[in-house]
């Protein structure tokens, strides 16, 4: 096994596996059953992404808005957790996004994850009126919005059956990892084939802000979004073993309509079933 540097992040709990439909290139019924067979595959989680235009193919292709979506995968699905990756902050106002996790939960019986982030998609705004502003205050109007947002799921009545953690999205290491440190659950990120030591690196720096922060490092998950399509047997079981050493918690796979083939799930669920076994 390859350990990434001195430092060895041990997994929180289990090893879960997550798949990501992006809501786009497809009809909502393909959608939907992509959902319900991911569910029946046995994985973990499913995720969309809150944009409002596909980010690849055809830019005015078919395409859905992600909270809506996951008020339907709440009911149709029983034993997934469900979410999305992420919420941009900039579209709706944190306190009304905390009482739309709240119900989603209810419906859910307590299986969303929270993921939230700073928003990027420059189209998403000047279409639908948002102020871009600069990536800096972007995050933080982020920082802003945190504390409403928890303030508010801890007032609303009733309240989320939970555990609903927070899951934080970005790799900045002056303000991201300081806010994840501060106020998430998760952490997540993407993993970086090439240089997986940028990893170790971030990691690294969460722990430093977990300590200024006073925050407990060990509970903070840590989750990445892979890349697996055109990958060798070999180089995946080379990355399963440099996942396992860097302490990932979770891994997450795209699937793109219509068709929505996770790359290689399979063998991802596998490796998940012997690291947990």
């Amino acid at each position: 096994m390859q350990v990434l540097s001195e430092c060895l992040f041990v997994s929180v709990g289990d090893m879960r596996i997550a798949v990501q439909l992006h809501p786009q290139h497809a009809t909502y019924a393909e959608i939907r059953d992509a959902a319900l067979k991911a569910e029946d595959l046995g994985v973990d989680a499913i995720y969309n992404w809150d944009h409002f235009f596909p980010l690849y193919g055809d830019g005015d292709g078919m395409h859905y808005e992600a909270w809506t979506m996951l008020g339907s995968w709440a009911e149709i699905t029983s034993t997934v957790k469900i979410g999305c990756l992420v919420t941009c902050n900039s579209y709706r106002n944190p306190q009304l996004v905390a009482d739309m996790a709240r119900t989603v939960d209810c419906i859910a019986d307590g299986r969303l994850v929270l993921g939230l982030g700073s928003g990027w998609f420059e189209r998403d705004y000047d279409e639908y009126g948002y102020d871009f502003k600069t990536a800096g205050k972007r995050l933080d109007d982020l920082e802003q919005a945190l504390p409403l947002l928890q303030n508010r799921l801890a007032r609303v009545n009733p309240p989320a059956p939970g555990p609903m953690p927070i899951l934080i999205g970005g790799g900045g290491e002056k303000k991201t990892l300081r806010y994840v440190a501060r106020h998430g659950d998760i952490w997540h990120s993407f993993w970086n084939h090439d240089n997986p030591e940028v990893f170790d690196h971030k990691n690294n720096v969460l722990a430093k802000w977990c300590e200024v922060e006073g925050t407990d490092n060990s509970k903070i998950e840590r989750s990445v979004g892979v890349d697996v399509g055109d990958m060798s047997d070999a180089e995946l079981t080379e990355l399963f073993n440099k996942l396992e050493a860097a302490g990932v918690d979770e891994v997450t796979i795209g699937a793109g309509g219509p068709d929505y083939v996770a790359p290689r799930i399979g063998e991802f669920l596998a490796w998940r079933d012997s690291l947990n076994s």
